[in-house]
């Protein structure tokens, strides 16, 4: 009893196609071989009868009646197997020579081509002949003919041979497209086992593979691959929540308590001004978290590639860094600038802004005094390079992935002002424009590097 399942699957439907297509393929093969075949000895038989009557035409325009007489009996004698058939007659139509007893039946196709079935009475058994009929000068009739019986059995096996191949085509095209479907419906029934599982709450879930390197285990490792980067974006949100909750409590507590104290005694004027100038800044502060949380989201989601238009990425370096120079010589640093003329790549130019300018402030940040930063802009082959380096003290191999997540912050940077935002405007920036951040050491300190792609040819 074949499954329910397995009849409604596309698989079964797609493997009957196949094999219907294929038996066609199959029938009109086999039918071009018997067609071959069979036309062939028909045609031998007919170019065979055609040069017998050719023959006896020349014999009698030479030798007259009693001659042919004389040519037929001799090849009736010569012919113990009975493979030809002679008859000539008079206009009568009474037998003057040849191996049957009377005129044969048949109707005139006007050809003179007939076929007939003549009593063996020596086997018993009825023989098919191919005939010609034909009439001789001086009214005379005859037909000449060949025993076609032996072509007719080998025409029957060889019909047969091709029933039975199409049949055992069928068959087994029908059993191997019932084992495919179960195979394929097999291997769906676990993706879909582990998705339901996933889906019910199971996330750490994931659709086996078996190794074979095959379709189905490249979809299953692309699903898999899925999942985790699923997993890893809830994670994030969580994350992301968590760190939310935890850094702007601070901000809040602080406006919260301000206005608390200034409200449990009367102060004057300007006090209240202070309090008040306190609670904007501590609410700019927050604006400007969510003003770059928000960045960050519209840059990972793509919705900023509708505004890419091609961005002299040389003018704006050179624009930002021109802004952080003079916060670089108040901190004694100092700052080198090389920038390629001409680059330009295609980009959101605030974003690109936004992201140097983090890159900028972070290095004037956390470099000490004495130190140097380096902006670079080069378009080597593989594509445009912008990168900012710094002397201070760089960030360990091993954290440099941490700094990239939103709020991160080391241990170092704790005291510092800021919220740690900065490197994960710069990722998804990066992310934004395809391009490749690299963190790498400056020996002292840390160089930071967008690499975009080369311009399509």
């Amino acid at each position: 009893m074949i499954p329910t399942k397995l009849l409604r699957s596309s698989t079964l439907r797609l493997s009957i196609l196949h094999m219907a297509a294929f038996g066609l393929s199959v029938l009109v093969l086999l039918g071009f071989i018997y067609t071959s075949t069979a036309g062939f000895m028909e045609r031998q038989t007919d170019e065979t009868i055609n040069a017998e009557i050719q023959g006896l035409a020349e014999q009698y325009s030479q030798l007259g009646l009693t001659g042919l007489i004389r040519v037929i009996k001799s090849r009736v004698a010569k012919d113990k197997a009975g493979s030809s058939v002679y008859l000539l007659t008079d206009w009568k139509f009474n037998p003057l020579a040849g191996n049957l007893g009377e005129w044969p039946k048949f109707k005139d196709t006007g050809s003179g081509w007939f076929d007939a079935t003549l009593e063996d009475t020596e086997n018993f058994e009825p023989r098919r002949v191919r005939m010609r009929y034909f009439l001789l000068p001086g009214n005379y009739h005859m037909v000449v003919g060949r025993d076609v019986s032996e072509r007719v059995k080998v025409e029957r096996l060889i019909m047969d041979a091709l029933v039975w191949g199409l049949a055992l085509t069928v068959v087994l095209g029908g059993v191997g497209g019932l084992l495919t479907s179960r195979w394929m419906l097999k291997r769906i029934d676990v993706i879909n086992k582990a998705s339901r599982e996933i889906m019910h709450g199971e996330l750490t879930r994931r659709i086996p593979t078996r190794g074979a390197g095959d379709e189905f285990d490249r979809l299953a490792e692309n699903l898999n691959a899925m999942l985790d980067q699923i997993v890893r974006l809830m994670d994030g949100v969580r994350q992301v929540s968590n760190n939310i909750a935890h850094d702007l409590r601070g901000p809040l507590n602080r406006i919260r308590s301000g206005l608390e104290m200034s409200l449990a005694r009367i102060r004057t004027e300007e006090e209240y001004r202070a309090v008040l100038e306190q609670t904007i800044a501590e609410i700019d502060g927050l604006l400007m978290t969510f003003n770059a949380l928000l960045t960050i989201a519209q840059a990972e989601s793509g919705a900023r590639r509708q505004d890419f238009t091609d961005v002299d990425l040389t003018g704006l370096a050179g624009d930002v860094a021109e802004l952080y120079e003079p916060l670089a010589e108040e901190k004694d640093l100092a700052f080198h600038v090389a920038l390629a003329p001409g680059v330009t790549v295609p980009g959101n130019r605030h974003l690109l802004s936004q992201a140097l300018a983090n890159l900028l402030d972070n290095a004037v940040k956390y470099t000490p005094a004495g130190g140097a930063i380096t902006v670079t802009l080069g378009a080597p082959s593989t594509g445009p390079e912008l990168a900012v380096a710094d002397t201070g003290p760089g960030i360990p191999a091993e954290h440099r992935h941490v700094v990239l997540e939103r709020f991160a912050r080391l241990e170092s940077s704790r005291n510092t002002p800021g919220s740690g935002l900065g490197l994960s405007l710069v990722a998804a920036a990066a992310g934004l424009h395809q391009a490749e951040l690299r963190l790498e050491d400056n020996h002292p300190g840390l160089r930071i590097t967008l690499a975009f792609p080369p311009a399509p040819a």
